[in-house]
């Protein structure tokens, strides 16, 4: 038994349940299993994420992916939130491989995270990897920690957003990307 395991066993004993009985006896390997998934960005890094798909190109223009759907682990509670993200950018020289965004999105997703950071995060790799003029990132998500406990609004949603280079200098290219992304 890995010591995930056992900690969940121990949860779900404190919690007063039977560990004993027939739909817990195999909970804890099922949860630490389901935890690791969950957090399996911390094994990764960026550059094997990117597998050296940045590739040459003359475009100058901006590049829009949308609709990246996430799902993340609150660092203070330790519950689901669930989103979208949109990520802008201006290559230079440079575009990034179309599902090399989803994997950057998942790197930073699948770790004990908030929302704010992770948007920057997303927004910093985007510009390493690519050396782009300028990256916009925007989430939006649902907070079960919101919607589960505590003020239990249903309908809440947060919206985060980084810009830099041209996307935070030039209202023009920040308009644009916003107007690209429906927002």
């Amino acid at each position: 038994m890995s010591n995930l395991e056992s900690l969940y066993r121990d949860i779900l004993t404190g919690l007063g349940e039977d560990i004993h009985r027939e739909g817990l006896l195999d909970t804890p390997k099922r949860a630490a299993k389901a935890m690791q998934f969950l957090t399996s960005g911390y094994e990764g890094n960026l550059h094997d994420v990117i597998n050296n798909a940045v590739f040459s190109s003359d475009n100058d223009e901006m590049v829009v992916v949308q609709g990246i759907e996430f799902y993340s682990l609150c660092e203070h509670h330790m519950l689901p939130f669930i989103g979208r993200c949109h990520i802008g950018y201006l290559p230079n020289g440079k575009v990034l491989g179309l599902s090399k965004f989803a994997r950057i999105v998942d790197l930073f997703a699948r770790r004990l995270q908030i929302q704010e950071n992770m948007t920057k995060q997303i927004a910093d790799a985007v510009t390493e990897v690519t050396g782009c003029r300028g990256v916009g990132v925007i989430m939006e998500a649902q907070h079960m920690c919101m919607m589960m406990r505590g003020v239990q609004k249903q309908n809440s949603m947060m919206r985060t957003s980084v810009m830099q280079g041209d996307f935070r200098t030039n209202q023009a290219t920040r308009s644009e990307f916003m107007r690209l992304v429906g927002l």
